[in-house]
């Protein structure tokens, strides 16, 4: 078990780190306004279900092998990127799907999918890899041993905030696209920019550094 005092400075750390908006922030923002309320959550959860095979693989020590290795690394930028870059022409393309879709008039795209295409989204943000091989092993105490389970339980403890605090983004930014929705020329215009949003943030992670 993690001490009761790393526990607690990793909390804080977390906190600010994730409280401050982000690229994971971004991204849900992008597909609140896009998708709205339920698709911005299941993005939110997905997103977040995709930290949790990461915290697995750098607690079993995978996870600094592709951090170190610029091949592999390089790899996982790429396809993270472009996928958020995919998305976000997807939102752009079916913009008036989305507001026939806030109308009623269509039935919207799975929860699966939604889930899915957060998840892979989550697993493939190398920011989120960088993040764990550094940040992690500094509250994990090296006395109290069994240190996989130790950052397993801070990965968890990550997780959980995230999704609180990704999930209130979302909220917020779905609140905007109902009242936008009022018009479908609006919600179109606004699906559109979360498709924006969402190609400039693969377009930042692909060539910039940054922090959840």
């Amino acid at each position: 078990m993690v001490p009761p005092e790393n526990l607690l400075a990793f909390v804080l750390a977390s906190i600010v780190l994730i409280v401050i908006p982000g690229p994971s922030v971004l991204f849900t923002i992008g597909r609140a306004l896009a998708l709205g309320r339920m698709g911005g959550l299941l993005s939110v959860l997905g997103n977040a279900l995709g930290l949790l095979p990461v915290v697995g693989l750098v607690a079993l020590g995978v996870g600094g092998i592709v951090a170190k290795s610029v091949v592999l690394f390089t790899i996982v930028k790429v396809v993270g990127a472009g996928y958020l870059i995919y998305l976000g022409v997807q939102a752009i393309r079916h913009r008036d799907r989305a507001a026939d879709q806030a109308g009623g008039a269509i039935a919207p795209r799975s929860a699966w999918r939604q889930l899915g295409e957060g998840f892979l989204v989550g697993i493939t943000n190398p920011k989120t890899i960088a993040f764990f091989v550094a940040v992690l092993p500094q509250f994990v105490d090296l006395n109290a041993g069994a240190v996989p389970l130790q950052m397993m339980q801070l990965g968890l403890v990550f997780f959980a905030i995230a999704l609180v605090s990704d999930g209130i983004w979302a909220l917020v930014a779905a609140s905007a696209r109902l009242w936008f929705g009022k018009s479908p020329k609006r919600i179109a215009r606004l699906s559109a920019t979360g498709g924006g949003l969402m190609i400039g943030l693969g377009g930042l992670l692909l060539f910039t550094g940054g922090d959840h």
